[in-house]
């Protein structure tokens, strides 16, 4: 049967991608279909290019009304509400899209018309498990083959030329590309020191020539990190900061990257859609809800009484967790990788 569908991605970027999975499920499933994305504009630029729907719909505003009312005049036969909120399945009620799939959470069961309940440990709480399976589970509810787990993103073209155009040592580098992702926008808690950062970068180019690239947005805070690990270092690093990417571009670059390092954050699940070598520091939040089971990953978790809290800001007199994670630790993590590419 064919069927005219939305799909009501999630907001984060990071989440977006551990999507993509499903997103490929759906699309196999759905071949006759049309499938129209509904996200942000961060969300538009991860998935594009992209071979798994055929229209996009950007979200602009979050006016319900307004939102509904743009929903109802594409005539949609199924919602797919990868978003958790109550507004997105009140939006697909008042746009009266017939069926209507997502989980039960946030008060909204009432506009489903297909309820997934969430696993919930006794306390109450959702029960850690990854986000990737948790979007592969409303794709197997739709009758959607779901094994492949595997991350994809795609590149356009002219973000190959302009990464070639801009960065030329990279075509001619002496030793690994190691890209540092030390922000996130989650909150300061999953962030690393700065001067471990650095200190990291400086031994790295000591013993393997590397060329390290320091990857941030353009918010204050991020910006301020990467100030603070270019002045802390005896090595300046490329700092991404002076020389904005596009997310299309940064995606280029991360797929070239022979390392990435970073704190739990989106940019860690374009290293892994393009099946780069990665070390993840964690710290507040469980690894089991980012899980991918990518082998070349290794995850770094600092140790804590309070840990993991899930709370963006740390409250405590000194932030435990990431600071249990050493420069040693992250450096043996990256011999790993480093040693093993230059016998290969």
């Amino acid at each position: 049967m064919e069927h005219k569908i939305l799909v009501w991605l999630p907001s984060p970027m990071g989440d977006a991608i551990l999507s993509t999975p499903a997103l490929r499920a759906i699309r196999s499933h759905f071949k006759n279909s049309k499938i129209t994305f509904y996200g942000n504009k961060v969300v538009h630029k991860i998935l594009s290019p992209g071979k798994f729907n055929d229209a996009w719909l950007q979200q602009h505003n979050k006016n319900i009304f307004k939102t509904s009312a743009v929903l109802k005049q594409q005539h949609f036969s199924l919602a797919i509400l990868f978003k958790n909120s109550f507004a997105s399945a009140l939006d697909c009620f008042l746009a009266r899209i017939p069926a209507r799939i997502g989980y039960a959470r946030e008060a909204r069961s009432l506009f489903l018309t297909e309820k997934i309940i969430p696993p919930r440990l006794p306390d109450g709480k959702f029960k850690p498990a990854s986000m990737l399976d948790y979007y592969l589970t409303i794709a197997h509810c739709l009758g959607c083959q779901t094994k492949d787990r595997s991350l994809e993103l795609l590149i356009d073209p002219q973000d190959i030329i302009a990464i070639k155009d801009k960065f030329p040592f990279l075509n001619s580098k002496s030793g690994p590309v190691v890209i540092i992702v030390p922000g996130g926008a989650f909150g300061p808690s999953k962030c690393w020191p700065s001067e471990r950062f650095a200190q990291t970068i400086d031994r790295l180019v000591s013993k393997y020539k590397a060329t390290a690239i320091i990857s941030v947005s353009q918010s204050a805070a991020e910006k301020r990190i990467a100030s603070e690990i270019c002045a802390a270092g005896k090595n300046k690093p490329v700092n991404l900061s002076d020389s904005p990417l596009t997310i299309g571009q940064l995606k280029e670059l991360f797929s070239l990257a022979d390392l990435v390092i970073t704190n739990d954050t989106g940019p860690r699940h374009i290293a892994i859609a393009f099946k780069r070598n990665i070390i993840t520091l964690f710290g507040p939040n469980d690894p089991a809800w980012t899980e991918s089971d990518w082998q070349n990953e290794i995850k770094i978790v600092g140790k804590a009484p309070c840990a993991p809290c899930m709370k963006p800001v740390c409250k405590e007199k000194q932030h435990y967790c990431m600071e249990d994670i050493t420069v040693d630790a992250v450096c043996n993590a990256a011999d790993k990788f480093l040693t093993q590419a230059q016998t290969l």
